[in-house]
């Protein structure tokens, strides 16, 4: 009993006595050098050795270093990011240079990419600023090509001049930087909406992506703008055969980046889709089939020492066999690859607007062949329109059709275009209803009955059209 009332009796001989302080549990001492804070923790004042003391120690230790790693990774970031734009040494052709400077090298985006993966654990931390100077300075530095006069000189290459001018050459050389970069924010999911981890990099994302558009989207513009007008009227399809090949190798160069395929699944479509409303719209010019075929319009002309036909012999169309000979152009030019999952949906919409067109031709060459309706019932007859024309705009396959099966016999009187039935303009009906696959759709029901109604006054109900578009427009309304 004595010996509790007495702690002091427990210290060794040799220590002073003290007066006996209120006791302190041990874990109290413990928290309360944790609160400090963590660069100033300092071992070197600490005499015990404690055996709890030295377990809790390594922690701080660890956070010291990884303040000077990160720091260091910072600095080698930023280091990084500088000699990215930092200019090529070695010759170059004087017809690269933009005010003595010259493009971006090709694989410097993907060597910083590369860079970034090997510290990928920690990018939320010491990025940041390091990406807002890059992308400052990508940003300075397409400002003064974009803005000048040469970038948009010659919108769209031509036969004679199929590469890009200097300044456009700089711009494609920057935004090829921007699409190297974010190859790499895709394979390590930086920046994106679902990234539990905060990066902070989605603005910089949306900035590459945004800087490779003021690229892109102006040069395949003017590619647009070159060739909508030749795909409406069809005239020049000598232009259109020479052109679609330059045309390919500069798309195929503009849409390097990721970002860039859906600009580019979009120019596809819309051209596509003008061709088929050229296409089915084309006048039709009804004559008994000549001996000679007639030549297509991407056709080479016949010498006139061929032997004529014998009568009686199917006669393609020009309209058919130049929707063919259009999609074999088309098939030229790029696409957004099927492989990867970003573009796939891209990649099929392409692929279903090339189809059509193919569709397209295929009801062309039948429609207009003396022997498609021998020796088959009506019923056969609508059968197989309706298999050719499945997966057709009804839009599209409608005044085909008109012009072909809208009487009940081959004298009836030929039917007024689709806009004279619905009492409107043929630039009108076209600007409102035929300005896209989407649009074409939405009116392809109130078009449908409106054209019923005419054949119902017509007394042509019992037409082939009349049926399938009957069956046709049953079909969207339920």
């Amino acid at each position: 009993m004595i010996s509790f009332k007495h702690p002091n009796l427990f210290r060794p001989n040799s220590r002073p006595t003290s007066p006996n302080p209120p006791s302190r549990p041990e874990p109290a001492m413990v928290t309360e050098r944790s609160s400090r804070p963590l660069n100033k923790l300092s071992f070197s004042g600490f005499k015990r050795s404690s055996s709890s003391i030295s377990v809790s120690s390594p922690p701080p230790t660890l956070l010291v270093q990884d303040g000077s790693y990160l720091q260091a990774l910072s600095l080698k970031l930023s280091e990084a990011v500088s000699k990215a734009l930092v200019q090529p040494t070695g010759p170059v052709p004087v017809s690269e240079l933009v005010g003595g400077r010259r493009p971006i090298p090709a694989g410097r985006g993907r060597a910083l990419g590369l860079l970034i993966a090997s510290h990928v654990k920690t990018l939320p931390i010491c990025t940041r600023p390091s990406f807002s100077v890059l992308l400052s300075n990508l940003s300075a530095l397409l400002l003064p090509l974009l803005s000048s006069p040469a970038f948009l000189s010659s919108p769209a290459p031509t036969v004679q001049a199929p590469n890009p001018n200097a300044t456009q050459l700089h711009a494609l050389a920057a935004a090829g930087f921007a699409g190297e970069l974010l190859e790499s924010f895709d394979e390590m999911s930086l920046g994106l909406d679902n990234d539990v981890r905060g990066d902070g990099l989605k603005a910089i994302r949306e900035g590459l992506v945004s800087l490779i558009g003021r690229v892109v989207n102006p040069l395949i513009a003017g590619i647009k703008s070159e060739l909508m007008p030749l795909l409406e009227s069809l005239e020049n399809p000598v232009a259109i055969t020479a052109l679609m090949p330059v045309y390919a190798r500069a798309l195929a160069r503009y849409t390097t980046a990721l970002p860039s395929q859906a600009t580019l699944a979009t120019f596809l479509i819309s051209i596509v889709w003008r061709a088929l409303v050229a296409f089915a719209n084309r006048p039709q010019v009804k004559a008994s089939p000549p001996a000679t075929p007639p030549p297509t319009r991407f056709a080479l002309k016949l010498p006139p020492s061929r032997p004529s036909s014998p009568p009686g012999i199917s006669v393609t169309p020009s309209a058919a066999a130049d929707a063919r000979a259009l999609h074999e152009l088309m098939v030229l030019l790029p696409r957004p690859p099927a492989e990867c999952d970003a573009t796939r949906v891209a990649r099929e919409a392409v692929d279903e607007a090339l189809s059509d067109l193919t569709a397209l031709a295929t009801l062309l060459e039948n429609i207009n062949n003396h022997l498609f309706m021998v020796g088959k019932s009506r019923e056969a007859i609508l059968e197989e329109i309706e298999q050719i024309t499945a997966d057709l705009p009804t839009l599209i396959a409608l005044p085909v059709l008109l012009r072909s099966y809208s009487g009940v016999t081959f004298e009836s009187p030929s039917i007024p275009p689709i806009s004279s039935i619905i009492n409107v303009s043929e630039d009108e009906y076209r600007k409102s209803c035929l300005s896209g696959f989407g649009r074409a759709e939405q009116c392809s029901s109130i078009i449908g009955h409106s054209v019923l109604d005419f054949l119902r006054v017509r007394g042509s109900l019992q037409s082939l059209v009349a049926q399938w578009l009957a069956n046709r427009v049953d079909v969207v309304d339920h």
